[in-house]
């Protein structure tokens, strides 16, 4: 089945808003082709990066949101807030939020729900840590991240599954072509036996952990990758851009 690459940015904790205002709008001049282009800003700098690529092709999406809907929740964002604002999509189970922040599984099942049931697409994260690879638990570590999703999931359009080997996170280290194909061969077979294999065939996988200009086409170009989740390139318009351009 022909998927269409999706390339998103997560520009994390970084830019100040003039800065974030700039970065969209040289991304949103440049973006062409066939992949779909996202980029993540920080949360208050929402509200201005989708005014400024209002009319392009350039998808916004939030690096995280919280599963109640109002209340007395100080310092969180709603699914509501981030739809008002004109985000289409959300990430859920960063390794930051998980290994940094220390959310549990049960929350980021939460968080995952509520971005799908608001008919957002979802971008969830899975990956190992180094001591995970390197003990041979890969498979078993995305199994319980993927176990986070709700039962059924009505439109494998509104899911993305985002593979980041945490190892190979800002680290300059990158997964070979050869291992990121086996693991996104394996995440592909694990969504078939959960949702169906039509479903699973039609999900899209993208690749987080040091994709760059120079190495994204390799990448790109397995059966099962499509497209890339893009941290410390995506806050240059131009590296950004060659991921983008890579994908075909």
């Amino acid at each position: 089945m022909a998927r269409t690459p999706f390339i998103a940015g997560n520009w994390k904790m970084n830019t100040t808003k003039a800065e974030a205002v700039a970065l969209a709008t040289a991304i949103a001049a440049g973006t062409k082709g066939p992949a779909e282009v996202g980029i993540a800003p920080p949360f208050v700098y929402l509200d201005a990066v989708s005014a400024a690529v209002k009319g392009s092709a350039v998808k916004v999406g939030a690096q995280d949101v919280y599963f109640e809907k109002s209340g007395a929740f100080t310092g969180e964002i709603s699914v509501a807030m981030l739809k008002d604002v004109g985000v289409s999509f959300v990430l859920t189970g960063h390794s930051e939020r998980r290994h940094v922040l220390m959310e549990k599984p049960e929350l980021v099942g939460k968080k995952a729900a509520a971005v799908l049931d608001a008919g957002l697409i979802l971008v969830h994260c899975v990956g190992e840590k180094l001591e995970e690879r390197d003990n041979g638990t890969t498979f078993a570590v995305c199994q319980a991240q993927l176990d986070e999703l709700p039962a059924t999931i009505a439109d494998p359009a509104k899911l993305v599954i985002a593979y980041e080997p945490v190892w190979a996170i800002g680290t300059g280290r990158t997964a070979t072509d050869a291992q990121a194909q086996e693991v996104h061969a394996y995440i592909r077979g694990a969504l078939a036996k959960k949702y169906g294999k039509d479903f699973a065939d039609a999900v899209r996988i993208q690749y987080g952990g040091s994709m760059k200009p120079d190495n994204a086409a390799g990448l790109l170009g397995q059966t099962d990758v499509d497209g890339g989740l893009i941290g410390g390139a995506a806050l240059k318009a131009e590296s950004f851009l060659g991921i983008v351009n890579a994908a075909k």
